[in-house]
């Protein structure tokens, strides 16, 4: 569509449906600036970076209506074949934008036309692919990143507003070879850490996508540390949107159950007590991610420690007990059977029978399939501190011939 510049938002590169002038004098779609000014916190305009004192906004009723105007000429006009068809048109526009990406100062701008052409569908997409799209749009992101200044950040966040559209499976290797490079990968690792709320969303998606390939972490965590446990926490706990909560959970599973060494780095980067304090408001999806998440770290000192140790963890365990999921409930006595073969204090038995663990397990007993092993788990930790959890009046009496003890 040969729509004139002066009608899309130059944040969104959309057709504007409700344009508004800042006191810079440019226009953009309400939406769009009320979540640059009031979401992101910018005080600056997105197009002349010209610092705004005033975040008033007024309505452009003129520009709206010429808007209204061409959509309705457009409307009335026949359809006529084209001499060259759309997809054409757009490719050669895309091409010469990767031609002119490396040399032109307005490269967010370049980016947000790029983006603006992949969306349009498949085609464009594939057309992207095919004709460089992607070495040009990573060279990019890696060129830039070395810069310190604020439009350089800015044009990568956008070049992963592009990268997270593509499909990167293992059946586009070339696409997928290129973006899971050590230099890329660090680049999105950043700006997880460090990016507005839309690109953070972009980047746990990409890596979302690298994950389901069998991706080897190891580089990625040798280089970043803790750090990249502390943006996949961030974005958990922040809670931006479920989705991208969700994703960095899935990662995490990724990543730490590929390597026991990553572990420790994310217990001290505190998942223990982040997933604790999650978890009791969390839906079922969520829980059970958090609660294979916490059984995994549970499966090294430092992360039983962290359970015991957190006012909460106990508790918390007891309460996913037939609460959640039967997958929660297996998982919650997996973690409490960690927790009692090593750390089987007098507090940590006193909270478990206090907070209904105890009695959970009991109802489990007739519950649970007679060879499983949650069962199994079970009457293990009711035979080992049987005799402390009997002196209380709670505690069921005659599970003990049941159980077989004195």
């Amino acid at each position: 569509m040969n729509c004139p510049p002066d009608f899309r938002c130059p944040i969104s590169m959309e057709i504007m449906k409700d344009p508004v002038t800042i006191v810079t004098g440019v226009s953009y779609e309400r939406k769009n600036i009320e979540k640059w000014f009031f979401v992101y916190n910018k005080k600056t305009c997105p197009t002349t970076m010209q610092c705004v004192e005033s975040f008033d906004m007024t309505p452009n009723h003129t520009l709206k209506r010429l808007i209204l105007a061409w959509k309705e000429i457009l409307l009335a006009r026949p359809s006529t074949s084209s001499s060259m068809p759309q997809p054409l048109i757009k490719h050669d526009e895309m091409v010469s934008l990767f031609t002119a990406l490396e040399s032109s100062p307005f490269k967010v701008s370049s980016m947000k036309k790029i983006r603006a052409i992949v969306e349009l569908g498949d085609e464009t997409k594939s057309d992207f692919i095919r004709s460089g799209g992607v070495e040009a749009v990573v060279g990019m992101l890696i060129n830039q990143f070395d810069n310190s200044d604020f439009v350089s950040f800015q044009a990568c966040e956008e070049a992963l507003g592009i990268l997270h559209l593509l499909p990167l499976s293992k059946q586009d290797e070339k696409s997928f070879q290129l973006i899971s490079k050590p230099d890329p990968m660090r680049s999105i690792a950043i700006i997880l850490q460090r990016g507005s709320a839309e690109a953070r969303f972009y980047a746990i998606t990409i890596f979302r996508k690298i994950a389901k390939t069998g991706f080897n972490w190891n580089p990625l965590l040798e280089d970043q540390g803790i750090d990249l446990f502390k943006s996949l926490l961030e974005l958990v706990y922040d809670g931006i949107c479920n989705k991208a909560s969700s994703y960095a959970l899935e990662i995490h599973f990724e990543i730490l159950s590929s390597s026991k060494k990553s572990r420790l780095k994310a217990i001290e980067a505190g998942a223990i007590c982040i997933l604790i304090e999650l978890l009791p408001d969390s839906n079922r999806s969520k829980s059970e991610k958090m609660l294979l998440l916490i059984k995994l770290l549970c499966e090294s000192p430092e992360g039983r420690m962290a359970i015991v140790d957190h006012s909460l963890g106990i508790p918390v365990i007891s309460k996913t007990l037939l609460q959640v999921s039967n997958l929660a409930t297996k998982l919650g006595v997996k973690i409490l059977w960690q927790v009692c073969n090593f750390h089987p204090t007098e507090r940590v038995l006193e909270e478990m029978l206090m907070y209904g663990a105890v009695k959970k397990m009991v109802t489990l007993l007739h519950l649970e399939g007679r060879l499983s092993s949650t069962k199994k788990k079970v009457l293990e930790m009711l035979k080992m501190h049987c005799n402390s959890w009997r002196r209380h009046q709670c505690f069921p009496c005659d599970l003990k011939d049941y159980l077989g003890v004195k």
